[in-house]
């Protein structure tokens, strides 16, 4: 919808501003909870491990199986699921993914008891609840990129995106140290092992955030009760503009080489950082700690300095619009990082301090990462292509799962999967040097950080 000629001069700069902002305030602490929510359900089976293996008798290599199905439910459910975001607003599709991914993520703890209800294996049902997992959430990553969209103009996407995914490693690091106090402190508790307990605790966040999602968030500009109409019109004017040229239709998304491309990118980032999210706690338990509390704790540093990492590069990408190098050199210091960790695997300081060194490039790379996509496409093609991308790149969350037990089972090593992961990192970094400069510079981020951005400025 065009707005109205009251409003079809360039707005004051400084009310722009204050839309914006006023957008920002609104619906990024929602999102950035749930994210928390989300990869605290999605990764604390890493922790889970520690304990769960010998409680249920499963090997490594179940184990790995196990981690890796999430994604292949993931996948086979990421672009149906976007596509009903689209279809049926994102208020409701993401309170209902919360609520079914935190049920079935708590049902985890109850493997064997479940295996004797429906009378299989327990490996079976492990299989086949991380599967569900996967096809229940499927479609929250992309379906929040999409939302985003929905929202702000490429130009203004980085800083939003860095404060959503910032999310990450906060996420990573307090659940470090919670799955770890969790799996300790309720050892044991009303008959549950810790891990069990672990996983039920985790996955009441998500349930609320599920109700808070309902309350807080409204599907898209028109439904937005807290914006007035002038706001209304500029938010959606910038959108109009920013839309034209880009891919809209569906049918082309799938022939788009640049898609492609960003696939491509995807899958091999994710094989390194699914590695080390998976793996880092029995990378830490090999070097030599025991307790799972220290392990938890341990955890906590690598993505804890990523964290700050993370934010300062992207706001230097932003402050010089310079996208390619913020991604490609992130990428290769992660394989580095993972290289030396592995090399000194049995040196725990050095170990740490090279999973922190990796960690930090992983993590750098995905704000700047996750504004590629629209760049290039707007309307039902984004919330497609959005959803292929994700979808097709989540795929390496089995091989990044399965890469570190493959390399035990071969070698008996549990670090030399590690060197694997590397290597996908730098050939992430290069595939990323390749994208066309053109692709990049038609929507330059020049804008301000985002914590300068949510900082309370006059305006």
């Amino acid at each position: 919808m065009q707005p109205d000629s009251a409003h079809s001069h360039a707005p004051d700069p400084a009310f722009e501003e204050r839309t914006y902002r006023k957008v920002i305030f609104r619906i990024l602490p929602v999102l950035l909870l749930c994210y928390i929510a989300a990869y605290l359900d999605r990764v604390n089976i890493g922790f889970a491990k520690l304990d769960m293996l010998n409680d249920l008798q499963f090997s490594n290599t179940v184990y790995a199986l196990g981690a890796s199905m999430f994604f292949w439910g993931y996948f086979l459910f990421e672009v149906p699921s976007n596509l009903l975001l689209h279809r049926f607003g994102a208020r409701f599709w993401i309170a209902r993914i919360m609520l079914t991914w935190a049920v079935i993520s708590m049902a985890v703890a109850f493997t064997v008891p479940l295996a004797g209800v429906f009378n299989v294996q327990a490996s079976t049902m492990f299989y086949t609840l991380r599967f569900l997992l996967g096809v229940c959430e499927a479609g929250f990553f992309p379906g929040v990129i999409l939302y985003l969209n929905y929202w702000f103009p490429t130009h203004r996407q980085s800083r939003v995106m860095s404060g959503f995914l910032i999310a990450l490693p906060i996420s990573l690091t307090l659940g470090g140290a919670l799955s770890g106090w969790l799996m300790t402190a309720m050892q044991g508790v009303h008959g549950l092992a810790g891990w069990q307990w672990m996983l039920l605790i985790e996955g009441v966040p998500s349930i609320i955030m599920a109700f808070v999602v309902i309350v807080f968030l409204c599907d898209g500009i028109d439904k937005a009760k807290w914006l007035d109409d002038k706001e209304k019109a500029l938010l959606k004017a910038n959108l109009v503009r920013e839309n034209a040229g880009k891919v809209s239709r569906l049918s082309d998304v799938f022939f788009n080489p640049k898609v492609w491309l960003l696939i491509l990118i995807l899958l091999t980032f994710n094989t390194g950082f699914y590695g080390l999210a998976f793996w880092m706690p029995s990378i830490i338990k090999s070097a030599g700690v025991t307790s799972s509390l220290e392990i938890g704790l341990l955890t906590a540093i690598p993505y804890g300095v990523a964290m700050v990492v993370m934010l300062l590069n992207a706001r230097h990408s932003n402050r010089t619009g310079e996208r390619r190098l913020h991604a490609a050199i992130p990428a290769f210091i992660g394989g580095i990082g993972l290289m030396l960790s592995a090399y000194f695997a049995h040196d725990l300081v050095l170990s740490v301090l090279f999973l922190t060194v990796a960690a930090s490039g992983i993590l750098s790379l995905m704000p700047i990462y996750w504004t590629l996509p629209g760049t290039l496409l707007s309307g039902v093609a984004a919330a497609a292509g959005i959803g292929m991308i994700n979808a097709f790149g989540n795929l390496s969350g089995f091989a990044g799962s399965m890469i570190t037990a493959t390399a035990e089972t071969l070698t008996g090593n549990i670090n030399n999967g590690t060197y694997v992961l590397a290597v996908s990192l730098f050939i992430c970094g290069g595939l990323i040097l390749s994208i066309p400069r053109s692709m990049l510079s038609r929507h330059a981020d020049t804008t301000s950080a985002l914590p300068s951005t949510l900082a309370m400025e006059k305006a």
